[in-house]
């Protein structure tokens, strides 16, 4: 299978070509929005659809009639707003062109296009899996998509429970493509909406897909990390991470749970001096806050989703990123580090060589608390910690706890700030485990 990543310092994008010869599939993300941003949008502008007076609920795609045709004017175009939730639509085509601009929810989006003909569906309806390519769509961004008529696309989420989108979509002409008699006649008359102009799978298209293995198809990432101009500063071999049972005493951590905690941890990662390529402890924070975000391990998510489906009956909090940093995708904006990031304190040294943060929540069974911070030191050398402190709120919270103080802390903050600051050092090659920079061949 291919699966690439495709960086770019101006707007990341991918054209993928017509298997027909109808018109090619285009995407572009144009920028990113703040943490958790994306679910804020895409639920505000979900409710007010809602509202709307064209409002039409179906196919999983709730939908409204935002602006009408004006052919006495000579203008045949139209718009039209759509959501798409966590668990994504059904796989669908319309008859005439598409051009839409919209918002990835914070998990974000994947974007699955099959370009096969009918003559060609027909003929094999396996063609419609060989012509089946995804993109991916980081989360919390503004991207545009255009395909041609009869393209036939699903959209879903790459991170439920986070939705997948809210779209804005201008319609060049309804009256376009091949068109059924009623479909015709109900734009003809102005009742057109979404659903009308929707064609769905044939149902042994569907049977196909039913049995495929999505991780199988082609996949390209689009991705907001621009390549370096120069050296990519890459370790040859993971980063030592140094741990201590508590964090240091100037450390913005020591204020939390001030009557006592349970459990706490301090790991730290040191950097030569120019290892981070910024004299900014601002800005080397931001980009370390910004990796536990872009680029979480593999095997600590896996954890995470094993521990997500073990306390979901007990109606614990979930998160895709481990504890110590999953506040980062909270919605609570109150402070924000950088304009971007959810914090509940920050200290910014006035000469810009130390900049901390303070993350946390409260659970049923717990509340943590976890600093992350960056240190200059006199020798232009850096140090990058992560630290946590836990208290417990009743038994199961200390059952809890005794079950994974050890992988917590061996394991899980250690790798989650290696991570992190890999992310930081070597922007143009974060992504998932399974993302490889190379050029496409779709």
């Amino acid at each position: 299978m291919l699966d690439v990543t495709l960086p770019s310092r101006s707007f990341p994008s991918i054209h993928l070509p017509s298997v027909g010869d109808g018109s090619p599939v285009e995407v572009t993300v144009i920028t990113r929005l703040g943490i958790g941003a994306g679910d804020q949008a895409v639920n505000d502008a979900g409710a007010r659809q809602a509202a709307h007076p064209q409002f039409v609920d179906a196919l999983d795609e709730p939908s409204a009639r935002l602006g009408d045709m004006h052919l006495a004017h000579g203008d045949a175009s139209s718009l039209y707003s759509f959501a798409v939730g966590p668990q994504g639509h059904p796989f669908h085509r319309h008859a005439g062109p598409r051009m839409f601009t919209a918002i990835a929810g914070s998990g974000g989006a994947q974007l699955r296009f099959s370009t096969v003909t009918d003559a060609q569906l027909d003929h094999a309806p396996a063609a419609f899996v060989q012509a089946l390519r995804c993109v991916d769509i980081p989360p919390d961004c503004l991207f545009t998509v255009r395909f041609g008529g009869g393209t036939w696309h699903q959209f879903v989420s790459r991170r439920p429970p986070h939705p997948a989108l809210f779209a804005l979509s201008c319609h060049p002409d309804d009256r376009a493509g091949a068109l059924s008699d009623a479909q015709r006649a109900r734009v003809a008359d102005g009742s057109a909406d979404l659903p009308t102009l929707t064609d769905t799978l044939p149902p042994v298209v569907q049977h196909l897909l039913d049995e495929l293995d999505m991780d199988s198809v082609p996949r390209v990432t689009l991705s907001m990390q621009a390549p370096s101009r120069g050296h990519v500063r890459r370790p040859a071999a993971p980063m030592p991470v140094t741990r201590h049972p508590a964090p240091p005493a100037d450390s913005l951590l020591r204020h939390a749970f001030p009557d006592g905690c349970h459990h706490q941890d301090h790991a730290f990662l040191a950097l030569p001096p120019r290892a981070s390529g910024t004299p900014s402890a601002r800005r080397l924070l931001e980009a370390v806050l910004d990796g536990f975000v872009r680029n979480p391990p593999a095997s600590v998510g896996r954890l995470m989703a094993l521990r997500n489906v073990l306390v979901a009956p007990l109606r614990l909090r979930t998160s895709p990123l481990g504890c110590p940093v999953s506040s980062l995708l909270s919605e609570d904006r109150r402070e924000l580090f950088a304009g971007r990031f959810p914090v509940l304190a920050q200290a910014l040294a006035a000469d810009d060589r130390r900049a901390e943060v303070m993350l946390g929540a409260d659970d049923r069974h717990l509340q943590f608390r976890s600093c992350v911070s960056v240190q200059y030191l006199e020798d232009g050398s850096a140090r990058v910690s992560l630290g946590t402190r836990v208290r417990t709120l009743n038994r199961f919270g200390r059952i809890y706890m005794l079950l994974i103080d050890h992988v917590h802390r061996h394991y899980i903050g250690p790798t989650l700030l290696r991570r992190a600051v890999e992310h930081a050092l070597a922007p143009a090659s974060s992504g998932t485990a399974r993302d490889t920079a190379v050029q496409p061949s779709v």
